[in-house]
Order: C-alpha cells, then structure tokens, then sequence
C-alpha cells in the first residue's frame, strides 16, 4: 500500500504535496497529520507541518481489474460481472474464444484464478475467497468431481487399495473430500505440496 509524507508550511499544503506525488485525490486518500506546525514570531523560526498519506485500495476492484488487464493482454473480448456475497466473490468472464480462458482440464483458468487471488490478499486485511469462473465451467466441473468421487470411492472399497487422484486445486480438493465425507467405507486424505497436493481415497479396513 503506498504512502508519502510530506512537510509544507500548512497541514493543508502538506496534504496536496502528498496527493500530487501520489498522483490521487483525497477521496481516495487517508491523511495522518504528524504535526501541524507553528508559525513563529514575525515569521521567524517557523515550523513546518508534517502529514503521511496513505492510497486507499479496494482490494475487491483492483482484483478486478487485474483479472481484466490480464484477459486484454491474452488477445481475449471479454467482459468480467462481478457477484459478491458473504461467502465469497465471483468473477464471471463472458465472451468471445472463452476457451482460452478455460485451457484443458480448467488449467488455465484456475491459474487466473490463483493470480486474481493473490492480488486481493495482497491488498485486503483479511482473507476474500474469489472464484473466476467462465461459461459455467466450475459447476459443470463440480459435477464432474462428485461423480469422479464415488466412482474412485467404488474402486477403493473393491479392490482394498488405496487410489490416487491427480493434482487438483485446493477448492476442489474440497469437493472430493465433501462428497465422500458420509461413506464410512472409505477415507480421504491430501498428500503432497502445492501445486502438486493430491487426495488419496483409501479403503476403511
């Protein structure tokens, strides 16, 4: 988060020195004065005022906006809806060539994802969960796992081994582990680091 401070012979001259190098307005700015200053006898010994500026940044739109700059510069039109409540934010790209943006298997479009996450937590105080999705792709995907789940979960109650999934990101890793949660047959588990972590469906013995 940027910051200046500033020293002018008025908190008020201070503050737009510090806007100015910021190259914002003030409705977008938190001020702090550090000392108002005095002005001396006859204007001598005076003393400056001093103010710390700080940009302030909505973590949720300037995500946004990333997630836009990086479609742009990907060749893709495509406009980005946002859909906020209080579990998480959706970001729903519609457009043209949406493909691209999906990639095989959604990898692409997770690692949007990814990035678009990361810029909010490097902005917001606490963790925002964002979803970048296209074309339905990740209730389409949310299926095909629950499906994957139980079909695996079969496989490992018949054969009395354990079975290994590849690796899937975190909020889908998520989706197995939630399916299978109520088969007292068989146990999830995650094995393995990011982005390598994948889940093992084992036989209850």
């Amino acid at each position: 988060m940027k910051e200046v401070t500033a020293t002018a012979a008025t908190v008020d001259e201070a503050v737009q020195l510090a806007l100015n190098q910021l190259g914002i307005s003030k409705d977008r700015a938190e001020v702090t004065v550090l000392d108002e200053g005095k002005k001396g006898f006859l204007g001598l010994f005076n003393k400056p005022a001093v103010v710390k500026v700080k940009v302030l940044v909505n973590p949720i739109e300037e995500a946004e906006t990333f997630l836009k700059n990086i479609i742009q510069k990907m060749g893709v039109e495509a406009s980005v809806e946002r859909i906020e409540s209080e579990k998480e934010i959706r970001l729903i790209i519609s457009g043209e060539k949406i493909g691209l943006l999906i990639g095989k298997h959604g990898q692409t479009l997770n690692s949007l994802q990814l990035l678009t996450q990361l810029v909010v937590n490097r902005y917001a105080e606490h963790y925002v969960p964002i979803i970048v999705d296209a074309e339905n792709y990740r209730e389409r995907r949310k299926e095909a796992l629950v499906q994957l789940a139980h079909k695996l979960a079969e496989k490992a109650i018949k054969t009395g081994q354990e079975v290994k999934l590849e690796p899937l990101p975190a909020y889908e890793r998520k989706i197995i582990h939630a399916v299978l949660s109520d088969n007292r047959k068989v146990t999830t588990f995650s094995v393995g680091t990011e982005p390598h972590r994948y889940i093992v469906v084992a036989p209850v013995k």
